[in-house]
């Protein structure tokens, strides 16, 4: 089943999806989405660091991810609004990547790929990594889950409870950091934070819950991979991009749905 490119393809933006609808809970609730842009951004250096140094580009990007959250998370509070300071981050990580990919000598680099996403390149390894990093995110989350949500709703409901905000946001770091990692050849650097933000967007306007929000997130996120797919299929358009405008499209019908709803 698995020499089935599309199938793989599928199954490699599910298992994203897992981990990535959940996790884009939290990015709308906090309001990360910046957060998540400067993360995702920094994957692009972060490839060109592995290329150098010859090593697995997962582990590259991982650490390069992390690098930037933690940064961002340090200088946060330092006399610079947290937009600014989250967009300068984002931008300057991305086009020092560009320039490194581009001062790699002898190297062979797909830098569309990286920042678009290849999914119909999917291997089987690529989607034993996705669906690993996907299972340890999504039981992370589920792990934290109200120690998290206690976090975000209040700080000092939290710090009442027993719950450290400031480790409860290491780890919503973390995760994220895991998620870029794995999701960068799904749909590429520069839409991963769409895929964070799109589906828990839709999901809003049906959850009553934050669960059923969480749970929403994925089930959306899942259907715009396969509609993305089968959309790119059908009109040979780019896979990435178009999983992406599916999952835009469900966004745009929900926000109808809602504004129905209320008339």
């Amino acid at each position: 089943m698995l020499d089935d490119f599309m199938v793989r393809a599928a199954l490699a933006g599910v298992g994203m999806m897992l981990a990535a609808g959940p996790l884009g809970c939290f990015v709308v609730w906090r309001r990360m989405a910046y957060f998540g842009d400067a993360t995702a951004h920094a994957a692009v250096l972060g490839v060109a660091l592995a290329l150098a140094f010859d090593v697995s580009v997962f582990w590259g990007v991982l650490a390069t991810a992390l690098l930037m959250a933690a940064t961002v998370t340090s200088l946060s509070g330092g006399g610079f609004a947290a937009d600014t300071l989250l967009g300068v981050a984002a931008h300057s990580a991305l086009a020092l990547g560009l320039v490194a990919v581009s001062l790699l000598a002898g190297a062979r680099v797909d830098l569309m790929g990286y920042l678009f996403g290849d999914i119909l390149s999917v291997t089987t390894g690529d989607l034993a990594l996705i669906w690993a990093g996907g299972a340890v995110v999504a039981g992370l989350m589920a792990w934290r889950w109200q120690r998290l949500l206690t976090a975000t709703l209040d700080g000092d409901l939290a710090h009442a409870s027993g719950v450290d905000p400031k480790r409860e946001r290491l780890i919503l770091t973390l995760a994220l950091a895991l998620v870029v990692a794995a999701a960068i050849k799904v749909v590429g650097a520069l839409l991963i934070g769409a895929m964070l933000l799109i589906p828990p967007a839709t999901a809003r306007a049906f959850a009553r819950t934050p669960e059923a929000m969480a749970l929403g997130a994925g089930a959306f996120g899942a259907a715009a991979v396969v509609a993305g797919l089968a959309g790119s299929y059908w009109r040979d358009a780019p896979a990435g991009p178009s999983i992406v405008v599916a999952a835009a499209a469900g966004f745009v019908l929900a926000a109808l749905w809602t504004a129905l709803r209320k008339d």
